[in-house]
């Protein structure tokens, strides 16, 4: 068997980017004689982070010699535990069994679930490994629980899907921005230096229902907050729009001549006036009109020279069962107030995942191949078939998403044996409980990962896996920067790489095509990949990103890339020339508030919101090993006011037990004025009966199959302490 290599120890400090969120954060490692904590690391002069980081980024070195990092291939034995077995044997049972059951019960029995950290190039090998060595078309990735709904906004509306089509440093100058459903404070904490300008100007405008840390910005003159009800951002949207309409404040010229669908959208506004829409969000009207006159006015001042004026959104918006609706109405916004493809601001969303833009952009998500083509487009399967050398028929057609594909495991249209890399969907699913339930009904489980993570806890096979500091490959900011990872030190002798593990299975799986091992050849293929796509890397070079270029796609190779420090190349600001439909228009798409899927609430229930927490990151698998982590939130807490707390007989610092449709819970209260009466907040890092996710349904968006992550009713009952 032949053994992988990778960069090796580094005896000089290494430039690479945190591990963490999609902010990507510039670090410095530099070497330690420390055999526990093999490398120091520090903040460096990135765009993003101006050298600051956050909590998690600056203990993620703690990991990398973790006494609980998985360092040998692991196999169930009869008695329900592991024992440590070869390479070799590992690799070939999987191979085995894929095989096996594909033969019995067809290709799509065997099924993939891929990630949003994973490097570009992991992401693209994985998306090839599965059409091609599987033959199976049941591959999808947990960006559908992230980005889904933003990005099926984006793609009709604009005919292109990224996260911040211009520079994260272009917020930096912002007069106004309204940010819906984000707390960027807590979740990506260097994010807050760019929102400066909008805070000093008076300008930074939250919509969220707790009063979280990015809303606490808005204080002393910085901006406003406003707080509807949960799941009712659309509506607010809606309203906002009509003040716009009605008070004539729409840039009419912009909409002339730089969008399409004005007709049908004002029609869909008419019965949104801002004393409706209090009565459903909560939000009262006069603060409706003073955003709405407000955010007119900043936009006109921005094309005289002002301050830019910005629109973002985030999951709180994004992860319900409309919200690609609701995206759709925060561009509209945009639109009507001129902004996008200008240089007076625009719309933006705020990917979460450290590669969850380029995630989805290279062929793991169930309906897309690399350079985000359609696998549903003859033209584009013929170009991605030409690269990979196979007939364009060997690539089959489109799966399932997330949902669908993690709720059927093991039942007769499901699969029979998934393949997980770096993620945690016993954790992170909706309906979390029948999620681990499909995990136990499969024939085989494979997770790759570096830790024994709950949903690697129910694998037959683990494999353990190269961290972020041991690894090459490139990654895809919120902005749409290409960056390199560099290695700075050597991997555990048993571990690997996952490009490796996926071309040694290809090749025991005599699959059509080639695998390399390498990163920087498969960089190579995928810029060939997607050559000509929307997302177009091709023209971008290897050396050039190691030398420090800032690079944005698309970029073809007729797009000079230059070296030059503080130069950006590629594209680094979209749509200024068109937009990416045919005619060079955006289209404004009518939306509608639809009835909610879940029943009404009953009396005494409240509606649960579920977010992140400064101190981790998602499932929480790295940082709830990290211990200065893990001590300061070491367990579920369930935020609630204290009238709400009273009306349940719920005491500070009380073990609670939630109780939805789906299943039960347990989180500590704690007492908060900062929380709307009719909400309470769980954070989701947390596993056991501390897991949020036993509480929220399998409901998806019709259109993104984006889960509802951020609405559910509960019940609430205290519990006495155990003994």
């Amino acid at each position: 068997m032949s053994i992988p290599t990778e960069a090796g120890h580094v005896h000089q400090p290494t430039d690479t980017h945190c591990p963490y969120c999609a902010l990507q954060c510039g670090i410095m490692l530099e070497p330690t004689p420390d055999a526990g904590e093999p490398v120091r690391l520090s903040g460096r002069n990135f765009e993003t982070n101006g050298g600051a980081l956050c909590r998690k980024g600056y203990s993620a070195t703690r990991l990398l010699r973790h006494a609980e990092r998985l360092d040998t291939p692991l196999l169930r034995q009869p008695d329900g535990g592991f024992s440590p077995i070869g390479w070799d044997e590992a690799l070939d049972l999987v191979a085995r069994r894929a095989a096996g059951i594909r033969a019995e019960h067809g290709a799509d029995a065997v099924a993939v679930f891929g990630a949003g950290g994973l490097t570009n190039e992991k992401a693209y090998q994985l998306g090839k490994f599965a059409r091609l060595a599987l033959g199976t078309s049941r591959i999808d990735y947990n960006g559908r629980f992230c980005m889904s709904s933003a990005a099926t906004a984006g793609n009709r509306a604009f005919g292109l899907d990224r996260g911040l089509p211009f520079p994260l440093a272009d917020l930096d100058g912002a007069s106004m921005i309204l940010m819906l459903g984000s707390n960027v404070a807590d979740t990506m904490p260097p994010f807050v230096r760019h929102l400066q300008g909008a805070r000093t100007s008076g300008g930074l405008v939250v919509v969220d229902p707790r009063r979280s840390a990015t809303a606490e910005l808005c204080a002393n003159g910085a901006g406003w907050h406003l707080r509807p009800t949960p799941a009712s951002d659309l509506q607010l949207l809606l309203g906002l729009a009509h003040v716009l309409l009605t008070e004539s404040l729409v840039d009419h010229d912009y909409l002339e001549r730089r969008t399409n669908g004005l007709g049908a959208l004002r029609s869909s506004l008419a019965q949104w006036w801002p004393e409706r829409v209090e009565s459903v969000t909560g939000v009262p009207a006069g603060e409706i009109r003073r955003t709405a006159r407000a955010l007119a006015m900043a936009a006109r001042a921005a094309k005289t020279g002002g301050g830019p004026v910005y629109v973002l959104t985030g999951r709180g918006v994004e992860q319900h069962v409309n919200g690609t609706d609701t995206t759709t109405a925060a561009i509209n916004l945009a639109l009507f107030l001129g902004l996008p493809g200008t240089a007076a601001g625009g719309f933006g969303t705020i990917t979460g995942q450290g590669n969850g833009q380029g995630g989805r952009e290279h062929g793991q998500k169930c309906d897309q191949l690399p350079g985000y083509r359609k696998i549903t487009d003859p033209a584009h399967r013929e170009h991605v078939a030409r690269v990979w050398g196979v007939d364009p028929e060997t690539i089959p057609g489109p799966g399932v998403p997330a949902t669908e594909l993690l709720h059927t495991l093991g039942t007769e249209h499901g699969a029979r044996m998934l393949m997980v890399h770096g993620s945690n969907p016993a954790l992170s699913s909706p309906d979390a409980a029948n999620v681990i339930a499909g995990l136990r009904r499969l024939d085989f489980l494979v997770v790759c990962d570096f830790f024994l993570s709950e949903t690697a806890a129910e694998a037959h096979l683990v494999l353990p896996v190269l961290q972020w500091a041991e690894e090459e490959g490139t990654m895809t900011n919120l902005e749409g920067r290409v960056l390199r990872r560099r290695a700075a030190l050597d991997a555990p002798e048993m571990a690997r790489n996952e490009l490796w593990i996926l071309a040694e299975l290809a090749r025991r799986l005599d699959s059509p095509g080639t695998f390399s091992a390498d990163a920087r050849e498969v960089f190579e293929e995928l810029r060939l990949a997607s050559a000509g796509g929307l997302a177009d890397y091709s023209g971008i070079d290897w050396d050039d990103l190691d030398a420090g270029a800032a690079v944005y796609w698309p970029c073809s190779p007729e797009h000079r890339v230059s070296r030059e420090p503080g130069r950006r190349s590629g594209t680094p600001r979209l749509f200024l020339e068109g937009f990416a439909h045919p005619d060079g228009r955006a289209v404004m798409v009518p939306v509608h508030q639809t009835p909610p899927p879940e029943p009404a609430h009953q009396p005494g229930m409240v509606s649960l919101v579920t977010g992140r927490l400064l101190e981790h990151y998602q499932t929480g698998t790295q940082t709830r090993r990290v211990a200065e982590l893990d001590a300061a939130a070491p367990e579920a807490f369930l935020e609630i006011h204290p009238a709400t707390a009273l009306a349940h007989g719920i005491a500070d610092g009380q073990r609670v037990a939630l109780a939805s449709a789906r299943g039960r819970m347990v989180a500590r209260a704690k007492l908060t004025a900062g929380i709307r009466l009719d909400t309470v907040f769980l954070p989701f890092h947390f596993a056991g009966t501390n897991n949020a996710n036993l509480l929220t349904p399998a409901l998806v968006d019709p259109l993104s199959a984006m889960p509802e992550f951020k609405h559910v009713p509960v019940s609430l009952f205290p519990l006495e302490e155990e003994s």
